[in-house]
């Protein structure tokens, strides 16, 4: 599938592509509600999609959209086009250099969060010790705020995840143990995850020993 049309017609294809890439499976509820298009909008990209090849659809107790090897590929162009014509990469350079800083620090809180210090595993019983585990996320959640909030400036799709921080942030101040690292449950952790992935995929890399988890 050819990349060479202008960037604003690309912009909802790579839209719902990208976030494919990101989720790894979606639901077509969830990609509507996820990227803010219309739903008439993102079933008829699917039906493109599909239609050229790049998306297949899943069946079964959960059903959902994810990239094909094509559609792997087309996102990879799409995406490099999107940072070459935006002259973003700098600053996604950048951000991607503060969030490897960030990225240990938030691996030995979610540690502590899971484990206590004497191996054994956290019941949340002990609500000082969940306390000072959150006042230490809370810390580095304004460093990842700062963060998420510059890159976007630079490319504005980025500007989901100052959000989805924010969100699983105050879900876990209201009590939700959940927001901090229960996998798919939209959690801090969740979001960290995709932010980590959509830096690699916008700059074109695979994840190295470098980068962590």
């Amino acid at each position: 599938m050819s990349t060479d049309h202008d960037l604003t017609t690309r912009g909802p294809q790579l839209t719902v592509l990208h976030l494919l890439r990101l989720k790894g499976f979606a639901a077509e509820d969830l990609i509507v509600r996820d990227t803010e298009l219309d739903a008439a909008v993102v079933q008829d990209l699917l039906r493109q999609a599909q239609s050229d090849g790049l998306i297949a659809e899943r069946s079964g107790r959960i059903s959902g959209w994810a990239l094909t090897a094509q559609g792997r590929t087309t996102h990879a162009e799409l995406l490099a086009a999107e940072l070459a014509e935006s002259g973003a990469k700098p600053a996604v350079e950048h951000a991607n250099t503060t969030f490897l800083e960030l990225n240990q620090p938030f691996k030995e809180l979610c540690s502590r969060w899971q484990m206590r210090p004497d191996g054994s595993v956290n019941d949340h019983g002990d609500q000082t010790y969940d306390d000072a585990v959150v006042a230490d996320l809370g810390a580095l959640h304004e460093q990842v705020l700062a963060l998420t909030d510059e890159v976007a400036q630079a490319l504005p799709r980025f500007g989901r995840y100052p959000r989805a921080f924010r969100r699983a942030y105050e879900r876990l101040l209201s009590g939700d143990r959940k927001a901090f690292a229960a996998p798919l449950s939209e959690s801090y952790h969740d979001a960290w995850m995709e932010l980590h992935q959509d830096l690699l995929s916008t700059l074109g890399r695979e994840r190295a020993a470098a980068d962590g988890h």
